[in-house]
């Protein structure tokens, strides 16, 4: 019997030795890491979703401002120039007057103050829009503001001047939007260099 029970304690010694526990062990550690890796890629995924469904909410609140801000550009070009326009009107509503006055009235003297009256109120709006005048006469030409239609010969001026403007030219702000038309100076040859010259 002692035997026997000699055999029983090195068997269960040899049960608990460590070296049979290890391999249980390691098992549940593998699969503790097992689970932890697919508890980490879930989570991953659920970023990844997370941060995809964000993309597509930004890319469609994008698209919505873009299309808001066309529309908003397009409803000011359409009425951008109301107001220009509606300080016209009362330049139009001057122009009938003058006309419907001369229908009543043959006194051209009315209908000249009348349209006196209606070209300073049209030059008071240029002020308004900073509209202005592009100096010209007895000025040097200057292709930038002036459009030289054609020379004329004389002593009056210095070359090169502008002698006679055709058509104002006119600025808004400080970009040019028509060229005034005007008649540049030469130097006039004298009758004698061309006799010398015949």
């Amino acid at each position: 019997m002692v035997l026997k029970n000699k055999k029983n304690i090195d068997k269960t010694k040899q049960d608990n030795s460590p070296d049979k526990e290890a391999p249980k062990a390691k098992g549940k550690k593998n699969s503790d890491k097992g689970k932890k890796k697919i508890e980490e890629i879930k989570e991953l995924k659920d970023q990844i979703a997370s941060e995809k469904d964000k993309a597509l909410r930004l890319s469609a609140e994008f698209e919505n401002y873009k299309k808001r801000k066309q529309r908003e550009s397009d409803e000011f070009r359409k009425f951008a120039n109301e107001s220009i326009f509606r300080q016209f009107l009362s330049i139009v509503d001057n122009l009938e007057r003058a006309i419907s006055s001369t229908k009543e009235n043959s006194d051209e003297s009315g209908l000249l103050e009348g349209v006196k009256l209606t070209y300073k109120e049209i030059i008071k709006l240029f002020e308004t829009f900073n509209v202005k005048l592009v100096e010209a006469e007895e000025k040097p030409f200057d292709p930038n503001f002036h459009q030289a239609v054609t020379q004329e010969e004389t002593d009056e001026f210095p070359e090169n001047t502008v002698t006679k403007v055709l058509q104002k030219g006119y600025l808004l702000h400080d970009r040019l939007i028509r060229p005034a038309m005007v008649v540049v100076s030469k130097r006039a040859e004298k009758e004698t260099e061309k006799s010398i010259e015949n």
